[in-house]
């Protein structure tokens, strides 16, 4: 049986809700006062997890354009190497890493549809962290380094971790950040 758009919606505010009261729920001990994000970012957070583990337990694909447009709260549909061009006009965009804010990674070759990562911290001047989905084939990742290894300082090229830990030996061209409204 396929859902009505009517009880997509509902089904999407139930677990809005959920998600909100989970927040609400949790007490902010000292680890969680260093967390960059607002209550609201911590319960796009929640739904954008929440739904990914829906998507895992029935069997389908978790992709990093959902989860950033969920997480972020940057309504852009499409692959992720058309999100820095669709968001020209409707979003603040720069090439400065802020919580919150999409980085909008170039098409290559072996990323032929881009990807799309939300920051949740920024750590230095040249390193971030990011929480994103499908990096590492299925998976969602929270708070993976993200390192700046362009000439200028100015994020058009980074590493990214594979796993926890463990920094990935390939580099990755990146458009820039989309700031959410």
């Amino acid at each position: 049986m396929t859902a009505t758009p009517a009880r997509a919606l509902f089904r999407r505010l139930g677990l809005l809700c959920a998600a909100l009261a989970l927040s609400a729920c949790m007490g902010r001990g000292p680890e969680l006062d260093a967390v960059p994000y607002s209550s609201l970012d911590q319960s796009r957070q929640q739904m954008a997890l929440l739904e990914a583990k829906e998507k895992q337990s029935s069997g389908q694909r978790v992709w990093c354009v959902p989860f950033a447009r969920t997480a972020s709260g940057v309504q852009i549909s499409g692959d992720a190497k058309t999100w820095w061009k669709s968001a020209k006009g409707s979003y603040a965009r720069g090439n400065q890493p802020r919580p919150g804010a999409v980085m909008a990674f170039s098409a290559t070759r072996g990323m032929s549809r881009g990807h799309v990562a939300v920051v949740s911290e920024v750590v230095s001047e040249r390193e971030i962290r990011v929480n994103h989905a499908n990096w590492v084939r299925n998976k969602v990742q929270l708070d993976m380094k993200v390192i700046d290894i362009s000439r200028r300082g100015d994020w058009s090229e980074v590493k990214v971790e594979r796993v926890a830990g463990e920094m990935g030996v390939s580099s990755y061209p990146v458009s820039g950040f989309i700031y959410p409204n």
